[in-house]
């Protein structure tokens, strides 16, 4: 089959399509999904600069993610999952491939009305989102969320579902342009983080208040900010580095305000969690899809073997919403 290699640590270059050996047969409680897309998210780029290694046992191809038909069952399947299914899976490496081994705790049927390759660009957003701002920080009807980036593929599926949950949502971008999708996406308080204060213009749109959860991909450089910007009992939930990952802070704002921060990825939780997150994620977020409430937000699609061309666009940050590749 034909997968995506990264040849040595380094710029999208690094990435190669190549003809490699054909995958085992599933093993129990997995099965193989025929790949028809792929999401290519910031941590695949992380991990072909080699910084983010794939755990023990996990494919070395990059992949989060991926739609498709499964075309084997490994034993002890559960009964739902049958040859010739439409799914979108969870993965935790392997998905730029040509067909990839998924345990079935990490599948999910492609909702009704969503394009089979558009699905591909829901597993890991629904989950990221889900298991932290919802699952951890209990962000709840009637609160205020901050989410930065709100033009990434995770802003853009995260101002959806809190919108559909009657929480007043506030997102940061960086041209006119994100914040005007955003705000179709019916973001309440788009905030150009490149020519405004975020911290001032929360103070200003919550009387002094501000918001009850944020959800943060930047990490350092914004961690002051973030306590700065969150109401008393708010919760802040980081999860990536672009702002690095070192900074000094004034940690008295924690302790007046109760404040929590919390920290976590997807990749490295055990197959358990993962399953109990998947589960979730369909009880809560799909039906808000079948509705049309929450849509996968594609902004292009590249073949497999323009993989490096896909991450030399992620790493713009131009995009809005999801990239996708297809085998």
């Amino acid at each position: 089959m034909k997968a995506v290699v990264i040849s040595s640590p380094g710029g999208p270059e690094a990435l190669e399509v190549r003809e490699v050996e054909d995958l085992p047969a599933p093993g129990d409680g997995e099965v193989l999904v025929k790949v028809a897309a792929a999401g290519v998210n910031r941590a695949d780029t992380v991990q072909r600069q080699g910084k983010y290694p794939p755990p023990p046992g996990a494919s070395l191809y990059p992949g989060l993610e991926c739609s498709g038909t499964i075309v084997a069952l490994g034993a002890n399947v559960p009964p739902r999952w049958a040859v010739g299914d439409q799914v979108c899976a969870l993965l935790t490496g392997g998905g730029y491939a040509e067909k990839v081994v998924v345990p079935t705790g990490q599948l999910l049927p492609v909702p009704e009305g969503v394009l089979l390759t558009d699905a591909a660009g829901l597993p890991e957003v629904a989950c990221t989102v889900w298991s932290t701002v919802f699952m951890t920080s209990h962000l709840s009807p009637g609160e205020s969320f901050l989410i930065h980036g709100g033009s990434s593929g995770i802003g853009t599926f995260a101002i959806q579902i809190a919108k559909h949950l009657g929480i007043k949502v506030f997102v940061t971008a960086g041209s006119e342009e994100k914040l005007a999708a955003c705000k179709d996406l019916g973001a309440d308080v788009c905030i150009n983080y490149k020519t405004e204060d975020f911290v001032a213009r929360i103070k200003e749109e919550t009387d002094g208040k501000g918001v009850d959860v944020i959800l943060d991909n930047i990490g350092g450089s914004y961690l002051q900010r973030n306590l700065n910007s969150l109401a008393v009992d708010g919760r802040l939930f980081i999860i990536g580095f672009m702002g690095g990952v070192v900074t000094e802070v004034n940690l008295a704002v924690m302790l007046a305000r109760r404040l929590t921060v919390q920290a976590a990825g997807l990749r490295n939780r055990n197959l358990t969690n993962k399953a109990q997150i998947v589960s979730e994620v369909e009880k809560n977020v799909w039906p808000a899809v079948v509705l049309g409430k929450v849509k996968p937000v594609v902004y292009k699609t590249f073949p497999l073997s323009e993989a490096a061309e896909s991450h030399k666009l992620m790493e713009t940050s131009s995009h809005i919403g999801k990239i996708l590749l297809i085998p």
